[in-house]
């Protein structure tokens, strides 16, 4: 079974920080996956502490997801994902460019797409669950 045909993702519980172990399991990527996209993505550092451990913040985490979405749900080449990431970084694409969606999507079926705005609506429901009342 691939990545792309698991299930959703766990819940991000509200911790500070995150070991690399408990990525792994939150994003269902290996640990050395982990490190080898460390040194691919410059949007992804986590801090390092004690004997060079790595502790990944909530942001890192949600960072570990997109790649991961990029790569394996998406079908972009590190290469391709690390340009989108930069891309996603400098200007968000307005909702309303209906042309910069369109050629985005373009080549890709209705039900793919239904699918991934589903995948994007059940994260933003549960980074709003994370947020205090």
């Amino acid at each position: 079974m691939s990545p792309a045909d698991s299930k959703p993702l766990p819940e991000i519980p509200r911790k500070r920080y995150f070991a690399i172990g408990e990525v792994s399991a939150l994003c269902e990527v290996k640990p050395h996956v982990l490190r080898y996209w460390e040194q691919e993505f410059p949007q992804l550092r986590p801090v390092k502490r004690r004997g060079n451990r790595r502790y990944y913040q909530q942001e890192d985490v949600l960072m570990v997801r997109r790649i991961r979405s990029l790569l394996y749900e998406q079908g972009f080449t590190i290469g391709g994902a690390r340009q989108r990431l930069k891309e996603m970084g400098k200007a968000p694409t307005p909702v309303n460019d209906h042309s910069a969606t369109a050629s985005a999507n373009s080549g890709r079926p209705v039900s793919n797409r239904a699918e991934e705005i589903k995948k994007l609506r059940d994260e933003l429901e549960s980074l709003l669950r994370m947020l205090p009342d």
